[in-house]
């Protein structure tokens, strides 16, 4: 590919064959790169968000939007270019869409008549109209008043919950984050939790602004002003005493999961509440994009289970449809976490005593058991177990899998690869086909359970899963869904999944 439409409209599929000068076509590839970035802020800023295959492109550099393009090559064997996508998203502008995501990856993709640009734009205005008719014309109004979110902790989960919302905020008018409760530590309290949020040694720094404002207890994060509440327990503030009324309440502490105790955030005025820990007595554990339909507006407090559980749920969900599983044995390798000891000290768990830093720790886990309340037929047909490890953050689940048909490597491959990138699970489950990964390339990985494909294991009716997942970032993304879902903010996806 010698020649360059200096326009920036080339519109001729892409025959992949090694440019004569890789620098060249490197450079017009970031010229086009650099034009998309104030479009797709434009749109976000007017409620439309761009995703390349679930990866939003919002806030990224040029460099960051020709990384997207290149990960393509590894989900469709499609090298896309961007001198395809760009006269997609360019007539993207020309239409009147409603709020929405819209993954131009796909869209890119699934179009075949590039060969007609740009003498011929009818092909592409069909389909265009036809695959966003949902979106096109509607102009349907946003809510008046944003949903209040409060978190109550701020945490691991609660801080990259934080990032999340404050990141997303769009047009402003669909969700707020409010306040923060926590307890006050001493007098330069905020400042240090300031610091916390701007910088992170597994995620890296925060990239937006913030900013301490003392008069007000807030920290003003890329323009929110975030109150931060200072409070030992739920029952001593009401959160209309601070302007906030019918909060959902996101309590990442872990120190209630019953009724009665985060029945307390009820009692302080709050609409809602959702546990970032599995739920006791009967509090509905909803992994989202599996069970989420369970939800009624009667629901007060919901649990948004465990990391883990949001990991494996998914694939054996998606697994279970297809083939039937009959029996089978989850093993978790896990990160430590911040309930275990960094150097040997008394803990009440067994084992867990012994430092996180220097051992592998064999403990039990919750998450097989939580299996049977997304998956009821599952019941009593699994086993799990979960070894914590000394790396701060990424895990790794091992299904071991008895199913009633018989598979090969590349057959459950591609059925995973296709329902990753192109069913309803697209949002959830995530798919590498790389034989150098390791955990550390999952860090912010914005999906439940990664499938790393190059170590699947088929033999007969037996298949041996390894999904990745951030136990941190990931499962907060799950949790910021769920948010959206009980807030009833339902921003459709497009194009829709095959299995639509």
């Amino acid at each position: 590919m010698s020649e360059k439409d200096t326009t920036f409209n080339s519109t001729k599929r892409q025959d992949r064959d090694l440019p004569l000068d890789s620098f060249g076509d490197w450079r017009w590839r970031e010229a086009l790169a650099e034009l998309m970035v104030p479009i797709i802020g434009s749109m976000f800023r007017n409620g439309v968000r761009i995703l390349m295959y679930g990866k939003s492109l919002v806030n990224e550099n040029p460099l960051g939007i020709m990384q997207a393009h290149r990960f393509i090559r590894q989900i469709d064997g499609n090298e896309l270019s961007e001198s395809e996508t760009y006269p997609i998203l360019e007539s993207l502008t020309k239409l009147n869409l409603s709020d929405c995501e819209i993954d131009l990856g796909e869209l890119t993709v699934n179009y075949p008549d590039f060969a007609k640009l740009p003498e011929d734009t009818t092909s592409l205005d069909t389909y265009l109209n036809k695959e966003l008719k949902s979106v096109i014309d509607k102009n349907e109004a946003r809510p008046e008043i944003p949903q209040d979110i409060v978190l109550y902790g701020f945490g691991r989960v609660g801080r990259l919950v934080t990032r999340m919302l404050v990141e997303n905020t769009g047009p402003g008018n669909y969700f707020r984050l409010r306040a923060v409760v926590v307890r006050k530590t001493n007098s330069d309290d905020l400042v240090k939790r300031a610091s916390l949020l701007q910088r992170d040694s597994v995620h890296g720094r925060f990239s937006g602004t913030i900013r301490v404002d003392e008069a007000n207890n807030s920290l003003v994060v890329n323009g929110n002003p975030i109150k931060f509440i200072y409070a030992s327990g739920p029952n001593d503030f009401k959160y209309n005493e601070h302007g906030i009324n019918n909060p959902l309440v996101i309590d990442n502490t872990g120190i209630w999961r019953d009724e009665k105790g985060l029945g307390r955030h009820i009692n302080g005025g709050a609409s809602k509440v959702i546990l970032t820990a599995p739920g006791k007595d009967n509090i509905k554990n909803i992994v989202f994009g599996i069970n989420d339909d369970e939800l009624e507006a009667k629901d007060k407090i919901i649990s948004a289970a465990s990391c883990t559980t949001n990991a494996i749920v998914p694939v054996l969900k998606l697994i279970h449809d297809k083939f039937k599983i009959t029996s089978g044995h989850v093993e978790t390798v896990h990160a430590y976490t911040n309930d275990q000891n960094l150097i040997d000290n008394y803990h009440k768990g067994d084992r867990r005593g012994r430092s996180a830093a220097l051992n592998m720790v064999i403990t039990s886990t919750g998450a097989v058991k939580a299996v049977a309340k997304a998956i009821p037929e599952l019941e009593g047909i699994l086993t799990g177990n979960a070894i914590r490890v000394p790396t701060p953050n990424v895990s790794l689940a091992v299904m071991s899998l008895a199913i009633n048909e018989e598979v090969t490597k590349e057959s459950i491959n591609n059925f995973l690869r296709e329902s990753a990138f192109h069913s309803k699970y697209r949002e959830i489950i995530g798919f590498v086909n790389s034989p150098e990964v390791v955990s550390t390339d999952f860090y912010s990985s914005p999906f439940a359970s990664i499938i790393d494909s190059q170590a699947t294991i088929a033999a007969g009716n037996r298949i041996t899963l390894y999904c990745w997942y951030d136990n941190e970032y990931g499962y907060s993304k799950q949790v910021v869904n769920i948010a959206k879902k009980v807030s009833n903010i339902k921003l459709q996806r497009l194009p829709l999944p095959k299995d639509n």
